[in-house]
């Protein structure tokens, strides 16, 4: 049976008491590698992730070179081409993946535990890890693929109102740029950036490894050990710098084409370690992030029908990540719509929360909790974040207490001091 066969017969399910029995074990490799280890036997598979701060706010000014570098990782590595690297994870029933976001580069591979698929699987992704190709050819044909992407994203105002707000929000902070770049930087890229790039940021004591699955101890070691064996031990990096508090409002209004105007209204936000975070999350899950029963949601569109959603986030990163209300309108509607965003925004900010609205929404919140890692890959995912932002271990086991814990109090007292009307960024993108 190969893996995809083996993932269509059963999921790996935990319910919330089976979840809490999953202790997330920790340690280092020799070279310094942090290891996350998760040991589950419902399934003979394990989903393995290393994670590299090596995202987009490392692009320096050349915006774009860690999603370039990561996208070619797979291209050419050791003696294989492209097409013999994907032939050897398909032999083994293996899905393997590398991407970019802002905070982190991500290296992804699933695969059965059966010795030999297991091997050859590790075997190919340490490959990959420690001896990228960036040969010319394969860098010219990603290079342009991305490139054509770049143009494509022209045409979206999704796209492009998303480029404006960051922008508006970060200034000339790494995280203000989009992670793919822009066409006036990748242009000037050469196959040597992304070596350079590769050999300052893919290195041992710059890696994060993550395993979830059915392993042993000793052999989740031995697999970490091997993974990151051949890196460079690789030199400490230099921290990201804080994100500058914002100054005053502005407001940009980009023409397109378009029926609808994209709409997107915020500041900074909150970060990973943020002792905010709990109360921004919930207060949040009733102003915007609770779709349906949100006050956005409920003013915007079920009151007056101006669009067909309206949302707000805490988007959290290494450092404060953005803070965002966001809807698509008609374009005649567009002042009307942005009017009632304002307003609803305004008045959570000063009325804050009943507790009605808290306890509806702590227990959405929770009664959904369980879900959202019920199978090996979902829980990678989350062990990844706890790993490469170093926070507690039990941060899962504690999740829903930390919500119970939230008060009304604590939301308005967030609220007033994260969230500064008077400095909101707005965007819209659309046909006035």
């Amino acid at each position: 049976m190969n893996l995809k066969q083996c993932v269509g017969v059963v999921l790996v399910m935990f319910s919330s008491s089976a979840f809490s029995a999953a202790t997330i074990e920790h340690w280092q490799t020799s070279k310094g590698s942090r290891v996350y280890f998760v040991p589950t036997d419902s399934l003979p598979m394990v989903d393995i992730q290393v994670v590299f701060d090596a995202g987009s706010a490392r692009d320096g000014t050349q915006f774009g070179l860690s999603a370039l570098t990561t996208g070619m990782l797979d291209t050419g590595a050791g003696d294989w081409n492209a097409e013999e690297i994907a032939q050897r994870f398909e032999s083994v029933g293996a899905n393997f993946g590398a991407a970019s976001s802002i905070d982190m580069a991500n290296v992804t591979l699933r695969t059965l535990t059966d010795k030999p698929l297991f091997d050859k699987s590790i075997e190919t992704m340490r490959v990959i890890l420690s001896k990228p190709r960036f040969a010319e050819t394969d860098f010219q044909r990603e290079k342009n693929r991305t490139l054509a992407a770049l143009k494509q994203r022209e045409e979206s105002p999704a796209e492009l109102a998303n480029m404006m707000f960051y922008n508006a929000v970060y200034g000339e902070h790494p995280y203000a740029h989009p992670n793919l770049g822009v066409l006036n930087t990748v242009e000037k890229f050469t196959a040597d950036d992304t070596r350079h790039f590769y050999q300052t940021y893919f290195t041992a004591s710059n890696a994060v490894v993550v395993i979830v699955g059915n392993l042993s101890k000793a052999q989740a070691e031995q697999t970490a050990n091997n993974l990151v064996s051949d890196l460079p031990q690789g030199q400490k990096l230099t921290p990201l710098p804080d994100v500058p508090a914002l100054t005053k409002a502005t407001t940009q209004h980009l023409e397109f084409p378009s029926t609808q105007t994209h709409v997107l209204v915020g500041s900074t936000g909150t970060y990973r370690k943020d002792p905010d975070y709990f109360s921004l999350y919930v207060g949040n899950h009733i102003l915007g992030g609770g779709s349906l029963v949100s006050k956005l949601f409920d003013e915007v569109r079920e009151k007056r029908g101006l669009a067909y959603s309206a949302s707000s986030a805490f988007i959290p990163l290494l450092k404060e990540g953005v803070f965002v209300a966001s809807l698509q309108t008609r374009n005649d509607q567009t002042t009307q719509a942005l009017a009632v965003l304002n307003q609803t925004l305004a008045d959570f900010v000063k009325n804050g929360v009943t507790e009605t609205e808290l306890t509806a929404a702590k227990n959405n919140i929770m009664g959904g909790f369980a879900m959202r890692f019920d199978t090996n890959k979902e829980l990678a995912n989350y062990v990844s974040m706890i790993g490469f932002y170093q926070m507690p271990l039990d941060y899962l086991d504690t999740f829903q207490q930390n919500i119970q814990n939230v008060t009304a109090a604590q939301i308005a007292d967030a609220f007033k001091r994260r969230v500064d009307l008077t400095h909101l960024q707005t965007v819209t993108v659309g046909k006035k």
